[in-house]
């Protein structure tokens, strides 16, 4: 049996940028500044929304919809977790405080699974355009885990199509010691 080739990046395949939407991935305590340059690049593409998706790694996709929405579960079926409504409820409101203004209409998704597989389903559910996410919170931890784990940006690059604008959220100065250099 042959083996099976994923479709690759082509100009055939490319979404126009002009009236298509925009996914950006959000989680809780995240700088505003992702959110708001997800915003900043929907309206500056006339997007006609943008989808902002948390993926929940502590749940599982039991049943994936054509709107890009999701039924979950939690991983542990004999536990009742509610705790992603709480989850939810948060960063609904926190995305109603930060986009308040932006000029752009906004829809959340609550996805579950890996994050790289969850926005690239919604991504291709909504047709959209391009995917935006921010790097990971700074410090040694989040360094090493990217570097042994890779990011979701790095991810989402090496298994979808779509462009991926990855938002920096702390810059290391050139001159200072890395932590294996100390």
């Amino acid at each position: 049996m042959p083996a099976s080739h994923a479709p690759q990046p082509s100009p055939s395949r490319m979404v126009d940028f002009a009236g298509h939407p925009a996914v950006v991935g959000v989680v809780p305590g995240q700088p505003e500044l992702v959110p708001l340059t997800a915003a900043s690049l929907a309206r500056s593409m006339g997007a006609p929304t943008l989808y902002c998706a948390y993926v929940d790694t502590s749940r599982f996709v039991a049943e994936e919809y054509a709107d890009g929405t999701v039924r979950h579960m939690a991983v542990d079926p004999d536990g009742v977790d509610d705790s992603w409504r709480d989850t939810e409820r948060e960063l609904t409101t926190y995305l109603t405080d930060v986009l308040a203004g932006s000029g752009v209409t906004w829809e959340f998704r609550y996805l579950a699974g890996r994050p790289d597989r969850s926005l690239t389903h919604l991504a291709r559910a909504v047709d959209a355009a391009v995917i935006v996410v921010g790097t990971r919170a700074p410090g040694h931890g989040a360094r090493m885990h990217e570097f042994l784990n890779a990011s979701v940006a790095l991810q989402l690059t090496h298994h979808q199509h779509r462009p991926v604008l990855t938002v920096p959220l702390s810059v290391v100065d050139w001159k200072a010691r890395t932590p294996w250099e100390e």
